[in-house]
């Protein structure tokens, strides 16, 4: 089929899926009016590489009981969109409240794929004030728990969680503390459509919470496929995106993608049972989204809004606004400024986000995003977008749009894409990512063009539009600092202020004076924790130090220094003398 013969005749389900992407059905609410407790708890629930493919956001194909619960007592977020469209860089702007290309976190991978890059492992290496937002939530008394994953671009300070495992919980909090607490589900993650298929094992850590005798050997097994459980019909007729093939192949990904989904949401429901069963539900709130888009080719890390718009759901106490739709603008730098508002904590002013439950805060006009290396593939895209037009800029006109990723060339349909490529039977549509040259600039209509498939840039209509984005993304690369392609080399470099090696968070000193014990360390912006060493120091939180201890003598204390990005400094022992 020609583009052509495509726009005719598929612009009606062109039509229809915008319709449904964008406008699902439910009471649009303009701006937030919420009456909350003072210090309410939060529970994340967070999904990995999802499109808005459930039906509270128009997609009917399968039943999710617990998120259309959700929906239906809370407020939908259509327009939430990730910085990058894959899991680590987002994961980064998430934690810091920092744009990934601002930070050095840009580049999936950064530990790893060195003997592809030859370049040596780093981290990301924000300002020296910059603080994972989890420990600013802690500093002001929150117990906060992270469950399972991290996956940050960055090694997380011990100062930024009171626990952070497979056990993690809110119930190991003291009575009445108010608590901030993730369960990330992995089951929809791109993985789950490998062959051979089978769920993970470790999703049932979510059904064991505080049973520690889940022995950790199990999780990294999957279930052979005749025990995994079948929650949705392979006889459905699932919808394919026109830039993939209609066939078996796709056909059994897409059951795939579906019934990872709805175990997702039974996993889902298990927490929401241990909140109800605690009593929580009405002084909690309630977040559902996806760490970016969708898991399958041409969606996960790239910038279209396959591989960036996320589902969210947000369920506040007594069910207020329920049943509504917020259509505004949301990025994942936005997430740390809305939960320190809620809970009452001051805003750093490195934050680079926004607060999108403040009423005295202006909607956002503007959402922005950027690809560069993933795993051992390096481009460098910029996009903006507003609510109905996206500009994007390609700094490496001579490379095509498709990187070939060892592992997502795992997936089934991939590898029938590259069949069928190799084989010239694409048509024009599936044809377009395997180009070998991208334009400088282009420009999607994405409410007529869902899937970004018709280049506006040089269409006269246009221009103004295209004038205005570009302006917008040239003010947006200058205010963060973005350095777009610049040699992965040259931004270690200036990550590590011109040394040949990863900085070192020099060891934490202690001194005890006058009855009161003090701890500093000469690396600028590092966090200071300590453990008070018992028979049980193993289930022990690591308490972030704020100011001088008294500890009767004879106490024991474990003492750590750790500056995001730098190698954290070696465990200091000291025993409180009389």
């Amino acid at each position: 089929m020609s583009l052509k013969s495509y726009l005719f005749s598929g612009f009606l389900f062109l039509l229809f899926f915008s319709i449904i992407s964008c406008q699902p059905p439910g009471e649009v609410q303009e701006q937030p009016s919420l009456t909350l407790p003072e210090r309410p708890n939060i529970l994340w629930l967070v999904t990995e590489d999802m499109g808005p493919y459930i039906p509270s956001f128009g997609d009917s194909t399968i039943m999710t009981p617990n998120l259309s619960w959700l929906a239906d007592e809370g407020v939908r977020y259509p327009h939430l969109f990730s910085p990058s469209g894959v899991c680590a860089p987002s994961r980064a702007a998430i934690a810091t409240g920092m744009y990934p290309s601002s930070i050095g976190a840009n580049h999936m991978r950064t530990t790893s794929y060195t003997d592809v890059t030859g370049l040596p492992s780093y981290e990301a290496v924000p300002p020296s004030e910059v603080r994972m937002f989890s420990q600013l939530m802690r500093e002001g008394g929150y117990y906060c728990t992270n469950n399972l994953k991290q996956d940050y671009q960055f090694q997380a300070p011990v100062t930024a969680w009171d626990e952070n495992g497979p056990y993690a919980h809110w119930r190991n909090r003291e009575n009445d503390q108010p608590f901030f607490s993730i369960f990330n589900f992995t089951t929809t993650h791109e993985s789950g459509l490998f062959e051979p298929y089978g769920f993970r094992n470790n999703e049932l850590r979510h059904y064991h919470a505080g049973d520690t005798s889940y022995h950790q050997a199990q999780w990294n097994a999957k279930t052979e496929e005749s025990e995994t459980p079948v929650h949705v019909s392979k006889e459905l007729d699932f919808p394919i995106p026109p830039y993939l093939p209609d066939n078996e192949v796709t056909r059994r990904d897409m059951w795939k993608l579906y019934n990872n989904i709805a175990e997702m949401d039974r996993q889902v429901g298990a927490i929401l049972d241990q909140l109800r069963e605690d009593g929580l539900l009405e002084n909690t709130i309630i977040f559902f989204y996806a760490d970016h888009g969708g898991p399958l080719p041409r969606q996960k890390r790239l910038i279209y809004d396959s591989g960036l718009n996320a589902p969210m759901i947000i369920r506040f106490p007594n069910k207020q606004l329920a049943g509504t739709i917020d259509d505004q603008l949301v990025s994942f730098i936005d997430f740390a400024p809305t939960v320190l508002t809620l809970a009452g904590q001051p805003l750093p002013s490195y934050l680079q986000g926004q607060s999108f439950l403040s009423e005295d805060v202006e909607e956002r006009k503007y959402i922005h995003a950027a690809a560069d290396r993933f795993d051992g593939f390096t481009d460098a895209i910029r996009a903006v977008r507003d609510k109905q037009y996206k500009y994007i800029r390609n700094y490496r006109t001579d490379q095509g749009y498709y990187l070939p990723i060892v592992y997502r060339e795992r997936i089934p349909t991939m590898q029938e894409l590259l069949r069928l490529r190799d084989e010239g039977q694409l048509n024009d549509i599936q044809a377009q990512w395997f180009r070998e040259e991208k334009p400088a600039e282009e420009l999607f209509d994405c409410v007529n063009d869902p899937h970004e498939l018709v280049n506006l840039a040089d269409n006269p209509d246009y221009e103004e539009k295209l004038k205005e984005l570009r302006m917008e993304m040239d003010r947006w690369i200058a205010a963060i600092g973005d350095q777009p392609n610049l040699p992965e080399a040259q931004l270690i470099s200036q990550l590590w202020s011109g040394a040949d090696e990863k900085p070192v968070t020099a060891d934490p000193v202690i001194d005890l004076s006058g009855g009161e014990l003090e701890i500093t360390c000469t690396t600028k912006g590092a966090s200071l924790g300590y453990q008070i060493i018992t028979n049980d120091s193993n289930r022990q939180n690591w308490r972030i130090y704020q100011g001088p201890l008294e500890l009767p003598a004879g106490t024991r204390i474990k003492v750590k220094a750790h500056r995001i990005g730098f190698v954290p400094s070696e465990t200091i022992e000291f025993e409180v003398s009389d």
